[in-house]
């Protein structure tokens, strides 16, 4: 494994809440159609069911939900959602206290630190800057926030053009001279994230700070009859490294790829997939469809490693794994809730009754 490889990952991630039967409809870029009241009873499910590539979200940020389909879960942010009188349940489970871990699902309420925080405003695809200070967003208007971590200082970093919707944002930083094998290298502080314009997928980036989005490179490995990497259909970038390196799907091929940003840049596609996580270790955790469910996989030691089904015995589709910060526990989503599991495997624990986008808060 690479020297930059081993460097500490501070990874960000996303939000949830859970909201009384009967209340406004909780919308999520994973999952226009959960609702409240299937969260807490556990019936609501995907209204996209994963496979071996995601799919796009056709809608734009004022239409209406997307309706569910039986393609891979959809990264791309769906429609505003109205923002819902009453706060999550307090009798919902909640084992968030202390663990870093975030949920979101469209709507103001975040769930973390055994809490539920409001952030006075939509919030999409939460995500953390690697010191947990920061966190980043698509608010109801569709356009690219940051703010503090109850959701106060909001800074609109970016706002989408009409007709175009962006999704799953991740936080992209590089300090150099953390160690000798960083010195001389460019600081990096930016967001990646999706774009769907008018059905077309792209990843972008932008400076954290605000500026203008453009289209990020994405490089090949070196070698003799290499196909360039398509620069459209790619989705649900995480960066996983203090050198910016990142993993992301594509789902037209239904692969995920390795992008690598640490000297130069460069990548290429690893493993047939989707919604990839990204450790500090190099570890890669992604979904695989699996005799009818949706399974998560891991790749432990490098993009060239062998391929594990850490849930082989599913009976529910498993999505949206998201590393914590040391590498040792993965969040995912249920139909019924947020589970972790430990990343070498094991029996997944229920930690929140909302159904959502989990992330770890650095």
């Amino acid at each position: 494994m690479s020297a930059h490889a081993r460097l500490r990952r501070s990874a960000a991630v996303a939000f949830v809440s859970a909201i009384t039967a009967g209340s406004a409809l909780l919308l999520t870029a994973c999952d226009p159609s959960a609702d409240a009241a299937g969260a807490k009873s556990g019936t609501t499910t995907p209204a996209r069911t994963a496979t071996a590539s995601p799919s796009r979200a056709t809608s734009a940020p004022a239409a209406p939900a997307a309706t569910p389909t039986t393609a891979a879960p959809s990264t791309a942010a769906p429609t505003a959602p109205a923002q819902p009188s009453a706060a999550p349940t307090k009798a919902a489970l909640n084992l968030t206290k202390g663990t870093g871990l975030t949920i979101s699902n469209g709507t103001r309420y975040v769930v973390m630190d055994g809490k539920v925080v409001d952030f006075g405003t939509v919030v999409r695809d939460l995500a953390w800057s690697p010191d947990g200070k920061r966190a980043a967003f698509v608010d109801g208007n569709g356009n690219l926030e940051t703010s503090d971590p109850d959701g106060s200082h909001r800074t609109v970093v970016a706002k989408a053009p009409s007709g175009v919707t962006w999704s799953h944002p991740t936080w992209q930083v590089f300090t150099p001279g953390s160690d000798e094998s960083t010195t001389g290298l460019t600081a990096k502080n930016n967001l990646l994230f999706t774009a769907d314009d008018h059905g077309t997928l792209r990843l972008l980036g932008v400076p954290a700070t605000g500026g203008t989005p453009a289209p990020i490179r994405l490089g090949n490995y070196s070698g003799e009859d290499v196909a360039p990497n398509a620069t459209t259909g790619n989705l649900w970038a995480n960066v996983g490294n203090r050198t910016g390196s990142a993993v992301y799907a594509n789902e037209d091929d239904g692969r995920v790829y390795y992008r690598d940003d640490y000297l130069r840049q460069q990548g290429g596609p690893v493993t047939k997939g989707s919604q990839p996580d990204l450790d500090d270790e190099g570890d890669i955790v992604f979904v695989r469809s699996v005799e009818g469910h949706t399974h998560l996989f891991a790749m432990t030691g490098g993009q060239r490693s062998p391929e594990r089904d850490l849930t082989p015995h599913a009976t529910t589709d498993y999505t949206e794994p998201a590393f914590s910060p040391d590498g040792k526990t993965i969040a995912f989503r249920a139909p019924d809730g947020i589970y972790t599991m430990p990343a070498k495997g094991g029996t997944p624990t229920k930690v929140s009754d909302t159904v959502g986008l989990p992330a770890y808060r650095g």
